[in-house]
């Protein structure tokens, strides 16, 4: 039996680390974002359906993130296109992500996994979570973008209480040998559930 764990949290709460300390772990993960890179990329398996919607995002025969950015800014009717097209492949690709899995738990790291209603489909919910400045200090360290697309961005995802309240376990990734501790007892906890299922 597998049991499917799914992943979630707010931009710069630490979601990709505690990804990666369940890979370690001996969990099979399965990363959305990666998953829509993938199809993205030239060859992949969302542009050439994308070219025939929205011929004006392909750029060097890949899907241009930043074209779609403005496209989306420009028309709402954009996005609505595109996630009709994207969606369903990504569903897809999970599927046969879990089909060929060899561990007893998958982790499904997926950034909107509440409001995609992906939360449905899981065994159990794991949502990452830092105190909110320590969230900001930390995207902004990156220097990836402006204080005014992190509030863009936080605006657009559930509010943090809510995905904690809303999941079965809450790792706080304020330090890394914290959220190492905490996701080794996570696994721990569910392989003691699917000796005894």
């Amino acid at each position: 039996m597998t049991f499917c764990l799914g992943l979630t949290g707010s931009i710069g709460m630490g979601k990709s680390t505690t990804a990666r300390l369940f890979a370690e772990a001996g969990c099979a993960v399965w990363d959305a974002d990666a998953a829509v890179h993938r199809m993205y990329s030239a060859g992949g398996a969302a542009v050439q359906p994308i070219q025939e919607a929205l011929p004006q995002a392909i750029v060097d025969e890949a899907v241009s993130r930043d074209r779609l950015k403005e496209m989306i800014g420009q028309d709402a009717t954009v996005l609505k296109a595109l996630e009709q097209i994207v969606h369903p492949l990504v569903a897809q690709d999970r599927a046969q992500f879990l089909e060929t899995a060899k561990a007893d738990i998958v982790v499904f790291d997926i950034p909107l996994l509440f409001e995609g209603g992906g939360d449905a489909m899981m065994d159990a919910v794991i949502c990452v979570s830092v105190p909110a400045e320590l969230q900001k200090s930390r995207v902004m360290e990156r220097g990836t973008m402006t204080e005014e697309q992190f509030e863009q961005i936080r605006a657009k995802q559930m509010p943090n209480d809510e995905k904690c309240a809303r999941s079965d376990f809450v790792v706080t990734t304020d330090t890394l040998d914290h959220a190492r501790a905490q996701v080794d007892k996570i696994v721990k906890t569910i392989r003691r559930q699917l000796a005894n299922a």
